[in-house]
């Protein structure tokens, strides 16, 4: 393993099983990703991007394999601990939003910092702060089912960063944007949630990004097939 790296993972495959069968998605998987970087994961649907994600964030448990995120074995923690873990370190930006049907848009995006113990009312004005660096402040007050799609996933990313994560992992997060609004929130994420100490990794299909990567990660059949700054020709 690589202690300096953000993530480092050994030996991860993941198998599911399918009535009398078993599929494996993920092939053991090696993967180095640095801090301080940009990497986008790429690939078919059906590829397993986002059961690789899942398992780099400690959402879903590898059937073989070691996990480390900043040098800890995530793999190795008790459930609370794990939780715990997560909270601190971790944003996740979910294709499909999640946010709570209940709440209006800035309780949304202050789940993490009311996890952590934060007073309400701070965790409300912080995460004002961030819906305005993504240019919708002005619907904090509103339900999510008051929100169209872009303004959803916009709460959604706030919700991410808010809590400052030393990992930011996204699942298609320009995917309900047109183009303006989607190099505006790749411009955000980069300058909010990279540094040296931090990293981000987003799965995406957006050609219309591809040049914002570090580094980008093609993955066929649940092994990575490409590894470099550009997208291979081929794709």
């Amino acid at each position: 393993m690589d202690h300096s790296a953000a993530i480092s993972t050994r030996g991860v495959t993941r198998d599911f099983p399918a009535g009398q069968d078993v599929i494996t998605v993920l092939h053991g998987i090696d993967l180095d990703i640095r801090a301080g970087e940009m990497t986008f994961l790429v690939g078919e649907s059906g590829s397993g991007k986002t059961t690789l994600i899942s398992i780099m964030c400690g959402i879903l448990w590898p059937t073989q394999g070691q996990v480390e995120i900043f040098g800890t074995d995530i793999y190795a923690l008790t459930d609370t601990e794990l939780v715990e873990f997560r909270l601190a370190n971790i944003g996740f930006i979910f294709q499909q939003y999640n946010l709570v049907p209940s709440i209006d848009a800035a309780a949304n995006a202050a789940v993490p910092l009311i996890a952590r113990g934060m007073a309400v009312q701070d965790a409300r004005a912080q995460a004002t702060e961030m819906l305005n660096a993504l240019n919708i402040a002005d619907q904090a007050d509103k339900l999510p089912s008051q929100l169209s799609g872009g303004q959803q996933q916009r709460v959604a990313i706030a919700r991410a960063l808010v809590h400052e994560p030393r990992l930011v992992v996204c699942d298609e997060p320009t995917a309900a944007l047109d183009a303006k609004s989607g190099r505006r929130v790749m411009d955000l994420l980069r300058d909010i949630a990279v540094a040296e100490d931090r990293s981000v990794i987003i799965v995406t299909h957006d050609n219309r990004i591809f040049d914002l990567a570090d580094r980008i990660l093609v993955l066929e059949d649940g092994r990575i097939t490409h590894d470099g700054k550009d997208m291979p020709e081929d794709h």
